[in-house]
């Protein structure tokens, strides 16, 4: 076998060839766009570039077919609640059924690591956000969300088997968004929806600025500092709204006023996939008007939902239930939805978990691990703390 870092064009399609050509016969994998995959390797595109570095290797064998890749990367801005050494993380990882092919993926990134100066890596994650390419799917192998990690079950031996340890679990929900929600958020919404000081809307794309800036004051005041979250600028999330207005619909992005004040926020899109599944990983001009073709021939029945927030004075006060059915009135009588999926929640969020599965018909659609490995096996595993 032969490991190769990629360093050339040709050596950076060939990572990408490693995926297509062991999925190419799973009737659940959807290819991710490349672009979507190449960004993050590239520093003009990604901006963890500023605070770390990447790098990545295919793994072919002996009769030059390809079999396996990785990458490792080391992030500066990389910290998760408890932890008392210096973390780097791999992802991008496929592999043929065999232990020796993956632990040579596995080695080599850890010996990078080791001459950054990391004690421990995590993975598979992403070298960037955390609400693309995280974690190893161990349940639920159905068709993959846009840019979520697909992998074949036999993955989880090849991490444990190698000495990664599960440091938290990653829990996806769906529900029927054509069925009604449980007496208990019923009775809560009607408890808000008579005072008049909360109202609810929908975004409107001919006003991003403005829902712009209630959304990084809802966001900045119930996420960040969670989870190694970070604090969002009004206009970092007008650039993320404008990325999205071509593909946002407007009935699914949610937001609740005290007065005046934003308190809370659902965001939600259709999911990408049910279209870019016909470009075959493609993007350029011609692949561009397919896209906007099948956008508009195709009606897409499939949604997800990427954040979910309430500021910290306002939760515990059914906020939860009042948004979730004043979106529910526009969404069941007005769109095509009859699938929804949650992107995943942290098991360390158990507040969280309770919110969602209080929603009523939940169900959990998929779980995916992001394991650890510490460098020194005699030092105490400690999992990812529970946040309270």
């Amino acid at each position: 076998m032969q490991l190769t870092e990629v360093t050339t064009p040709q050596l950076a399609r060939d990572f990408i060839r490693v995926n297509v050509e062991l999925y190419k016969d799973d009737p659940n994998y959807f290819r991710p766009l490349d672009k979507d995959i190449n960004e993050v390797f590239d520093a003009s595109k990604n901006k963890a570039f500023r605070f770390g570095e990447a790098v990545r290797w295919i793994l072919k064998n002996d009769q030059g077919k390809l079999i396996g890749r990785i990458a490792a990367f080391v992030n500066k801005k990389y910290k998760n609640k408890g932890d008392d050494v210096p973390v780097g993380g791999i992802g991008f990882f496929d592999c043929i059924n065999d232990q020796l092919a993956a632990d040579m993926l596995f080695d080599v990134a850890k010996h990078w690591l080791m001459q950054k100066g990391m004690q421990a890596m995590d993975g598979p994650i992403n070298f960037g956000e955390r609400d693309r390419w995280w974690g190893l799917i161990v349940e639920g192998f159905q068709p993959p969300l846009y840019c979520m990690n697909y992998n074949k079950p036999y993955y989880k031996e090849l991490f444990e088997r190698y000495g990664f340890k599960n440091f938290f679990n990653q829990i996806c929900f769906g529900l029927d968004p054509k069925k009604e929600l449980s007496q208990k958020i019923l009775d809560r919404h009607a408890q808000l929806k008579e005072n008049p000081a909360f109202r609810s809307s929908y975004i409107n794309k001919k006003q991003l600025e403005k829902f712009a800036a209630d959304f990084t004051i809802v966001y900045n005041k119930a996420w960040a500092g969670h989870g190694g979250l970070k604090e969002l600028k009004k206009e970092q999330v007008l650039t993320m709204f404008k990325k999205m207005k071509p593909v946002m619909d407007e009935k699914l992005v949610w937001f609740v006023y005290h007065n005046q004040d934003p308190i809370a926020i659902f965001v939600n899109l259709p999911d990408l996939n049910q279209w870019f599944k016909y470009l075959n990983g493609k993007f350029d001009l011609w692949h561009k008007l397919k896209f906007l073709w099948i956008k508009k021939t195709r009606k897409n029945h499939r949604f997800t939902g990427l954040v979910f927030g309430i500021v910290p004075e306002f939760q515990g006060m059914g906020v939860d239930a009042f948004i979730i059915n004043e979106s529910k009135f526009v969404i069941q009588p007005q769109t095509d939805y009859t699938e929804y999926e949650m992107q995943w929640i942290g098991e360390f969020n158990p507040k969280m978990i309770n919110v969602v599965e209080n929603f009523g018909d939940t169900f959990r659609t998929r779980k995916l691990v992001t394991y650890r490995y510490l460098f020194d096996q005699t030092k105490e595993f400690k999992p990812h703390p529970v946040i309270l």
